[in-house]
Formats: C-alpha cells, sequence, structure tokens
C-alpha cells in the first residue's frame, strides 16, 4: 500500500493534502482564505473546551477527580495548534518546501496525541463516572456545603438543585446527616432552600413533598455529565482520526519530492 502511494504524482498529494488541510476550492487569486477552512476547523475544537469550561463546568467542584476539567483543557489546546497548522501546511504545500513538511508532520502528530488523549480520557472518565459520584457525592454535599473555604460547593450545589429540581445525593434525607444543618447558621431549616419548589428565603424550614423536591441528583448529574463527556470523545477521536490521513498524505509528498529532486 505504501509503494502506491509513494507513486502517486507529487501534484496529486498536493491537492490531497490541501483538501485535508484547506478543502476550500484552489484559486491563486485568494490567498488571504487559505488558512480559513483549518483555523474554522481549529476554533470548532477550541470552543468544544471553551464550552466545556465556561459553560459545562458549573459542577466541577463536586466531582473528586479533575478528569473532566482536564479534556477541556486539551482541547482548548489542540483548537489553537489545529489553526497554526492548517497555515502551516497550506505554506508547506505551496512552496514545497521540505522542511515545512517536517514541521507540519510534527504538528500534525501532536495534534493527533492531544486529541487521542482526550478521547480516551473522556471514555475512561465515562465509566468511572458513577461510581465515582456515588461513593463522594454525598459526602460532598452533607460536609462541605455552606462551609467555610468551600463557597464553589454550595454555589454548584444550589444551582444543581434548583436546576435539575432535584434535593440531596440519593434523596432529600441526605440532609438530614449535613453539618450545615445542624449548625445555628441553619436558621432551623431541614434542607436547603435550593431543594424548594417555589425558592423562597427560609422555604427549606419544611420538607414536605408539597414545598421541597423529594428526589435526589446524582442520576440526574451523572447523566449530565456523561452526555457532555460523548461530545468530548467524539471530538477527540473524530479530529484524532483526521490527522492520519494528514499524516500520511504528507509523507508521501515529502518523498515524492525528495524523488523529483534527485
Amino acid at each position: 500500500m505504501w509503494d502506491r502511494l509513494s507513486q502517486i504524482p507529487a501534484f496529486h498529494l498536493q491537492l490531497l493534502l490541501l483538501a485535508l488541510s484547506h478543502p476550500s476550492p484552489l484559486s491563486p487569486g485568494t490567498p488571504v482564505t487559505r488558512g480559513l477552512c483549518p483555523q474554522l476547523a481549529g476554533l470548532a475544537v477550541m470552543a468544544v473546551g471553551i464550552w466545556t469550561l465556561v459553560l459545562k463546568s458549573s459542577y466541577i467542584s463536586l466531582l473528586s477527580s479533575g478528569t473532566y476539567l482536564a479534556t477541556a483543557y486539551i482541547l482548548v489546546v489542540a483548537g489553537v495548534v489545529v489553526m497554526v497548522t492548517g497555515v502551516l501546511g497550506c505554506c508547506a504545500t505551496f512552496k514545497e518546501r521540505r522542511n515545512l513538511l517536517r514541521l507540519y508532520f510534527i504538528l500534525l502528530l501532536l495534534i493527533f496525541l492531544l486529541e487521542l488523549v482526550a478521547g480516551v480520557l473522556a471514555y475512561v472518565y465515562y465509566q468511572q463516572l458513577s461510581s465515582e459520584l456515588k461513593e463522594n457525592l454525598r459526602d460532598t454535599l452533607t460536609k462541605r456545603y455552606q462551609q467555610q473555604g468551600h463557597e464553589a460547593v454550595t454555589s454548584a450545589v444550589d444551582k444543581l438543585q434548583q436546576e435539575f429540581r432535584c434535593c440531596g445525593s440519593n434523596n432529600s434525607e441526605d440532609w438530614r446527616e449535613s453539618a450545615w444543618v445542624h449548625s445555628p447558621e441553619a436558621q432551623g431549616r431541614v434542607v436547603p432552600d435550593s431543594c424548594c419548589k417555589t425558592l423562597t428565603p427560609g422555604c427549606g424550614t419544611r420538607d414536605h413533598a408539597s414545598n421541597i423536591y423529594k428526589g435526589g441528583c446524582i442520576s440526574k448529574l451523572e447523566t449530565f455529565i456523561q452526555e457532555h463527556l460523548q461530545v468530548i470523545g467524539a471530538v477527540g477521536l473524530g479530529v484524532a482520526c483526521v490527522q492520519v490521513f494528514g499524516m500520511i498524505f504528507t509523507c508521501c509528498l515529502y518523498k515524492n519530492l525528495k524523488l523529483e529532486h534527485y
């Protein structure tokens, strides 16, 4: 297979490589737009990472592992590298410079490894998430809520219970063991106000089903995070597969340019 690929004319390999790094029509009068498509691809990858950090990271403080956050940072870094690589790929192909092709191949390999790591981490954490939440979420809610130095946990718990209309980890009874509930700061509340169906100050003093949500949050939080991990994993592994083709055609073009020069 490799021998057949190496026999493809260099011009044809250039077109194939440009199709991966720049899928828009080739026209000599549009140099500004040559790097547009790879930059858009990089922006898309980076956007998923930023989306995770900004809009989907509210509950990171409730997780004991940093894997979820790590996958998002990897996507952001990979997105930046993809944008730079797209421009370099166009320059290397048009100018037929072997040193640029070598650098382009190294960057493609870096992107491949970054995206592969992000995809694998997302898949592994997807499998471990259920057991992690069962082991740690209840303790996090009962021991850290409204405690000094754990303001992020308090904010995350209140948002979780209101957004998903739930109370406690397994159910509202979890709050009976809360350090905060048994402290003077609770002011007679048996559950946080965020458990209430109609949020008003002090509404957590009544734990009747007509006043608060009785169902737990653990299954809803697990589903929320798992769905986003699927997005991260799909983006990571999808971009990694594309880079494999880019590396193959880069090697073939490099070999053909070397042969043609001699």
